[in-house]
């Protein structure tokens, strides 16, 4: 396979990480990697030759513009979170670096939004433009100026589910950070009868999807939308599975109606923004086929809910039976 130039912005986040040493551990492209802080990078960039740490803010990019020129594939994981970058650096640099690569020299442009910004019919949620947070606002308006763009037919848009991933080499997703919260309160959670469903996806799942789409361009012209995620999941799932893991028995269950849910908010005087209300009433946060690594014939690092605890490092409490291990299904690996 002929070596490629990718740029990868973002490098030094969890999905970046995971992305990172995918292609320095399993390719022989040539990789550029942007990030503000090297000192954050976790991963050997001296593994092999071929790595060029680019040391640099994003809404810098004018200064790389004839590094851009010369790209193959730009994968562009940065983003801002909060705070008055956002849309400066979602929305203005992200697509001025798009701007600047050649067309006729890059073959693809992979991005990366958020599944937030998407209805359970994989279109646009205008629910997230009117009121999601900064972060899901600035996405919502970066994918909607996409398609203004010269390299447009070229760009593979990614929309992530509820993102895992971190440990010892990797740092942690926001929702990994949640999980060791979750489990600490599973002897009251378990009672609770909730209507909601939702997606997930490991970091580790996210750069194997992220390699084949690198080494195994379109076959069709014009711009791609997958949301990356396992299949759906619902609430109710997910807290008895959790339970067989940590050996919690389920006795009774409260439904959780939406008054009740604006009851506990008032009592436990739970700050809500727009966002997170529309969230509560939403409560089904899934999407049409879904993307993983066994999409296109590899196996999923992260595919059940035992997998989840198990990466965590959520101790089992207790050696069920096979029936149980059947319920949850076995870690793949």
């Amino acid at each position: 396979m002929t070596s490629k130039r990718i740029f990868v912005t973002g490098a030094s986040g969890c999905i970046g990480h995971y992305i990172a040493e995918t292609l320095i551990q399993e390719t022989e492209h040539e990789l550029f990697l942007m990030v503000r802080d090297p000192d954050k990078l976790k991963f050997d960039v001296h593994a092999r030759p071929g790595v060029t740490i680019v040391r640099s803010d994003l809404r810098d990019i004018e200064q790389h513009s004839a590094l851009l020129k010369t790209i193959d594939c730009a994968i562009l994981t940065a983003t801002a979170w909060g705070g008055d970058e956002v849309h400066d650096v979602n929305v203005l640099s992200t697509l001025r670096l798009m701007e600047l690569l050649d067309p006729d020299v890059c073959q693809q442009v992979i991005y990366f939004s958020t599944a937030s910004v998407l209805d359970r019919n994989n279109q646009l949620l205008k629910e997230a433009g009117e009121f999601g947070t900064d972060y899901v606002r600035s996405k919502y308006v970066c994918f909607q100026e996409l398609s203004k763009l010269a390299i447009a037919p070229k760009i593979t848009t990614l929309f992530p589910t509820l993102v895992l991933g971190g440990g010892e080499r990797y740092p942690y997703s926001h929702v990994s950070l949640g999980v060791g919260e979750v489990v600490r309160w599973i002897k009251l959670i378990r009672f609770l009868d909730v209507d909601g469903s939702f997606h997930f996806i490991h970091g580790q799942d996210i750069a194997l999807v992220v390699k084949h789409l690198v080494e195994n361009l379109p076959t069709t012209v014009g711009p791609r939308k997958l949301v990356l995620g396992n299949e759906k999941l619902t609430v109710n799932q997910a807290i008895e599975e959790a339970c067989v893991y940590l050996n919690q028995k389920i006795y009774f269950r409260i439904p959780l109606s939406l008054w009740l849910a604006d009851l506990f908010i008032f009592l436990f005087r739970i700050q809500m923004g727009d966002w997170e209300r529309f969230s509560l009433h939403y409560r089904h946060f899934t999407h049409q086929n879904p993307v993983t690594p066994a999409t296109y014939g590899m196996p999923t690092y992260c595919a059940t809910l035992y997998d989840v605890l198990k990466l965590s490092g959520i101790p089992r409490k207790t050696a069920r039976s096979t029936k149980a291990d059947i319920s949850l299904g076995s870690p793949r690996k």
